[in-house]
C-alpha cells in the first residue's frame, strides 16, 4: 500500500534478472569516484543530474541541490535507518513507488524513471532494492547530463551521459535474462 499521495507504479509484466556471470560487470566503476568535499564540490557543480541511492540522494538534498531523479529505497549497505522525511523536498515534486527486487530490473523501475523525468522530476520510493536503478537514468537522462550513485565505503561515481554510457547500460540490459511475470510486479 503507497502513502497518500504517491502513485504506485506496476508492471507491465517485463523484468530483466541479473545472471551471475554479469554481477563482476555490474560492480565496476564506470566513472570517476570522489568523496568528501571533492564530492560535494562536484555535486554543487551539476546541472541535470540523477542520484541512485540513499546517500547520495539524501547528500544531494543536504547540499541544497536536489536531482532532477533521486532513486532510494531506505536502506544502506552500512544498515543505518534513513528517515523518509530526509527526501521531503524532493518527494513534493512527486513521488513514484514501485516495486523492484533485489538482482532485478523491472520495467515499472525503468518507466517511472522515464515518468519522472519527463514530467519535471521527482523521488522514485523502490520496495526492494534501487541498485540497477542508475541503469535505468542512464537510459532516460538526456545526454549530457549526470548519473550519481554511491559506492559503499568509497564514495560517489560519477557518470557523463553520453552515447557511449547509453550504449553500455542498453548493453548491460541486453545480457540480463529478460522475463515475463504473471502478476505485474
Amino acid at each position: 500500500m503507497t502513502r497518500a499521495g504517491t502513485r504506485s507504479a506496476s508492471s507491465n509484466g517485463r523484468v530483466w534478472l541479473v545472471p551471475d556471470a554479469l554481477r563482476p560487470t555490474l560492480a565496476e566503476k564506470y566513472g570517476p569516484v570522489y568523496s568528501g568535499e571533492e564530492a560535494d564540490r562536484r555535486i554543487l557543480a551539476l546541472r541535470v543530474f540523477g542520484a541512485c541511492g540513499d546517500r547520495v540522494v539524501g547528500r544531494a538534498l543536504e547540499l541544497g541541490h536536489p536531482p532532477l531523479v533521486g532513486i532510494v529505497d531506505y536502506k544502506t549497505r552500512r544498515r543505518e535507518p534513513i528517515a523518509r522525511d530526509a527526501y521531503r523536498a524532493l518527494g513534493a515534486r512527486r513521488t513514484v513507488r514501485v516495486v523492484n527486487p533485489a538482482g532485478q530490473l523491472t520495467e515499472s523501475l525503468r518507466s517511472a524513471v522515464r515518468e519522472l523525468i519527463t514530467e519535471g522530476g521527482g523521488l522514485l520510493e523502490v520496495d526492494g532494492e534501487e541498485d540497477l536503478g542508475s541503469l535505468a537514468l542512464i537510459e532516460s537522462l538526456p545526454l549530457g547530463a549526470t548519473v550519481i550513485y554511491g559506492i559503499p565505503a568509497e564514495g560517489v561515481s560519477f557518470v557523463l551521459v553520453d552515447d557511449v554510457a547509453k550504449a553500455h547500460a542498453r548493453n548491460l540490459v541486453a545480457h540480463m535474462e529478460l522475463r515475463r511475470t504473471n502478476n505485474g510486479d
